[in-house]
């Protein structure tokens, strides 16, 4: 045989075998590439108010491992520009978040203050960061190689039980309103309060509905089950839920559960996936409830004598240490949520500088390619990586515009004041 058909021979040889297969890094990396994190939950401007009282002057974004203690959480922060390009984030819902706790009208004045300075920092950070109001502008600022940063309202006391004062919020940028918090509204269930509604009251569905108006989109973490519900029977567009885990995986009440994991599939929302600790690791969330359960026995045993029940804390401890979160805890969620939902029902929320720390191996926002290594090699695709990082989210927004859209004839929904 001539040299020529030899190579020849050996060519179509070469092509007929298979492709060396990627490794789970290269598939990772691959799919962070194509599609960049988009995560619904960070709370920087709440580490900005408590650290810095919003003054920006002293504050640094490019290295905030030294900031200032806020009161709650020793050490720095869990965001700054390095960490958040090291983890691949390409668009972020800033989480304009004040305390429930707030009386009369404090609430509203002080969420404007909170999207006063997010936008000041991100007009600080123009290089690394767009505002972005739309889907068209979180591409456009990917396309830059920015970070499109949008605005999510954490709590619907922030309103005022107004639907004008929420219309306003949406003309100032917010792009989602989760609907509670914490603590019990006058119009929705919290999923941590003694319900007072059995879900949303009248009103609680007109704010639904207004929303899907605007294009405005409805976040259902923090809300009580019967919330969730309710919500989903009313909403003509795709609901998020910005920083949630599966109930089925870990029992937290902040959880989604099943029954409602499987209307996502109608109503096409979306479940981002929350990194904090207590909420994917069920072994710790019984830990905790052990350990408060153990401070309340030696709280009623030695009543008035603090430094007993301290020494009797110290005991218990040092004999059984917490557990510790992981990666794959949180790959679990993801799993749950896809073989329940569905894979084009995932997305991140990782709700980093609104806890004390993440998972081990994603202790902060750069740890989001270790989350995706693990599920490569759980045998999610490139395209099932890219759903994850942003492409739901994508969707979901640009359904929420077109429905807006649709009604832009529709006249804003009016209500009495008092």
């Amino acid at each position: 045989m001539s040299l020529s058909r030899l190579m020849l021979a050996a060519s179509l040889l070469a092509l007929s075998l298979p492709a060396a297969a990627q490794t789970p890094e290269e598939t990772a990396a691959a799919a962070l590439e194509a599609a960049p994190v988009w995560d619904g939950h960070n709370d920087v401007p709440e580490q900005l108010r408590g650290r810095y009282h919003d003054v920006l002057a002293d504050f640094d974004f490019t290295d905030t491992s030294n900031a200032p203690s806020n009161g709650w959480s020793e050490g720095g922060m869990h965001t700054d520009l390095p960490r958040l390009r090291q983890g691949h984030v390409g668009a972020q819902f800033w989480s304009v978040y004040v305390s429930a706790g707030l009386e009369d009208n404090a609430a509203t004045v002080e969420v404007l203050e909170q999207i006063d300075v997010t936008k000041r920092l991100i007009a600080r950070n123009s290089d690394d960061m767009a505002l972005a109001t739309s889907a068209d502008e979180v591409e456009a600022a990917m396309a830059q190689g920015k970070i499109a940063s949008l605005m999510g309202m954490e709590g619907g006391y922030a309103i005022s039980d107004s639907l004008g004062v929420l219309r306003q919020f949406y003309a100032l940028g917010a792009r989602y309103m989760t609907l509670t918090h914490s603590a019990q509204m006058s119009w929705a269930d919290s999923a941590t309060a003694a319900p007072q509604h059995d879900g949303l009251t009248d009103f609680g569905v007109k704010v639904v509905e207004e929303m899907n108006r605007l294009g405005m989109l409805v976040d259902l973490s923090h809300t009580s089950e019967a919330t969730m519900n309710d919500a989903l029977d009313v909403a003509k567009a795709p609901v998020i839920f910005s920083h949630s885990g599966a109930r089925a995986v870990n029992g937290h009440a902040r959880n989604v559960p099943d029954a409602v994991l499987a209307r996502l599939k109608d109503n096409g929302g979306i479940v981002m996936v929350v990194a904090l600790p207590n909420y994917i690791s069920e072994e710790l969330r019984v830990y905790d409830a052990a350990h408060a359960a153990e401070q309340a026995r030696l709280e009623s045993l030695w009543r008035g004598q603090p430094d007993a029940v301290a020494a009797g804390m110290a005991q218990w401890e040092s004999e059984n240490p917490a557990p510790k979160a992981t990666v794959s805890d949180m790959a679990d969620h993801i799993d749950h949520i896809r073989d329940v939902a569905g894979i084009d029902h995932i997305g991140l929320g990782g709700d980093y500088d609104g806890m004390a720390t993440g998972p081990v191996g994603m202790e902060d926002v750069a740890g989001y390619p270790a989350l995706f290594v693990e599920l490569a090699r759980r045998g999610y695709s490139q395209e099932d990586l890219e759903k994850i990082a942003s492409r739901n989210m994508m969707r979901v927004l640009r359904a929420a515009e077109a429905y807006a859209a649709s009604v832009a004839d529709m006249p804003p929904i009016e209500t009495p004041v008092d």
